[in-house]
């Protein structure tokens, strides 16, 4: 895979997908700009060497990208002069549908493709995969820097390796979970997938079966291995906001009205001594209903463990996760954040990611 210093990118002309799906509040204003900021050092590199620049992302829901040019030229200042912004690229069918003709259209803008967008590497879209069959292209460095640091993990850990996984969507998880049990020395699951794991391990009973495809794919999973740890009490209620009653109760007595809405203190105390140990810890995904106070407490305390293990190389990724680091003053502190949920959890279950194997179709410089 090139990267961005093995092309010749001085004076010409060079589109950048970047990954500016940022979090907007109700009122459309940016509540995050991290991924903003993460693709700055590319740009100002492609700056420096006088390339003409056109940018492209998308935006969640179609929406407008221009909150995000104009926080982005803040950024850049008066280095923006001459830059072209396209419109949200999802906007186009022809974006999802991996259309050849969208392909085309879009790398006849340039003379050289730069993707830095990891975040949407597990996608088959056209600003993805198409471009770079017509382009001379190659990584940005914040694509370069996703792919090593996340490489390490799978290939050479530091070791005791720590994976922490929680969050929703088991169905989007079950893969890396089932890889990464392999290849690391602790995996600790909670969120809301680990109650569908508690329920075909018949552990928590009386509950809806997950869908027969997921229920094949986590019976593949050894649950009897000692380097998987699942929840042993959660804190549960019949409703997400915790305004009727909240309980602590080991998963096999919880009632069918009821949720798990986050890990118990017996359950952060097991989760924490395994954490004090590591050298390298992954964590994808919050632990809990952490938006709600009353709920929060396996999230935050299970991250403050992290960041006190001071010998450990910390990872973290995904939408939710980062925006729990945030609200807990914990982001920093870690020496990673993927700016990718999803294809971090792609990339980590062993999968090529379309986007990083499109970057070798074309090799000209």
């Amino acid at each position: 895979m090139k990267t961005i210093k093995d092309l010749n990118v001085k004076n010409k002309r060079v589109l950048v997908r970047c990954d500016f799906n940022v979090p907007l509040d109700e009122k459309g204003r940016i509540e995050d700009d991290f991924r903003i900021k993460q693709t700055l050092p590319t740009l100002e590199y492609l700056i420096k060497n006088k390339a003409k620049l056109i940018l492209m992302s998308h935006l969640a829901g179609g929406k407008s990208l221009d909150v995000v040019w104009q926080r982005l030229k803040e950024y850049l200042k008066t280095k923006a002069e001459g830059i072209t912004f396209l419109e949200n690229l999802r906007n186009n069918k022809g974006e999802e549908e991996n259309n050849d003709n969208f392909a085309k259209e879009l790398a006849k803008l340039a003379d050289v493709y730069i993707n830095d967008a990891f975040g949407v590497c597990h996608r088959t879209h056209a600003s993805i995969v198409g471009v770079p069959k017509f382009l001379a292209s190659g990584a940005g460095f914040l694509l370069e820097k996703e792919v090593k640091i996340l490489s390490r993990v799978l290939e050479n850990p530091w070791r005791p390796l720590i994976v922490v996984i929680g969050g929703t969507k088991i169905e989007s998880k079950i893969k890396a979970i089932k890889n990464l049990l392999d290849k690391a020395d602790h995996l600790l699951i909670g969120g809301k997938i680990a109650e569908p794991i508690l329920i075909v391990k018949e552990i928590c009973v009386g509950r809806p079966w997950p869908e027969k495809r997921t229920v094949k794919e986590i019976e593949k999973l050894d649950l009897t291995s000692t380097k998987l740890h699942l929840p042993i009490d959660s804190l549960i209620s019949p409703d997400e906001t915790g305004q009727f009653y909240v309980r602590q109760s080991g998963p096999a007595r919880v009632r069918k009205d009821e949720k798990l809405l986050d890990i118990g203190p017996e359950t952060i105390q097991m989760f924490s001594k395994i954490i004090k140990d590591a050298k390298m810890i992954v964590w994808a995904g919050p632990l809990g209903h952490f938006e709600v106070p009353k709920f929060e407490k396996g999230t935050k305390e299970i991250g403050e463990k992290i960041v006190r293990n001071h010998q450990a190389f910390k990872i973290a990724g995904g939408g939710d996760t980062i925006f729990a680091l945030s609200k807990f003053g914990l982001r920093d502190k870690f020496d990673h954040i993927s700016t990718g949920g999803g294809a971090m959890l792609e990339f980590l279950s062993g999968k090529t990611l379309p986007g990083l194997e499109a970057l070798k179709w074309n090799s000209k410089i």
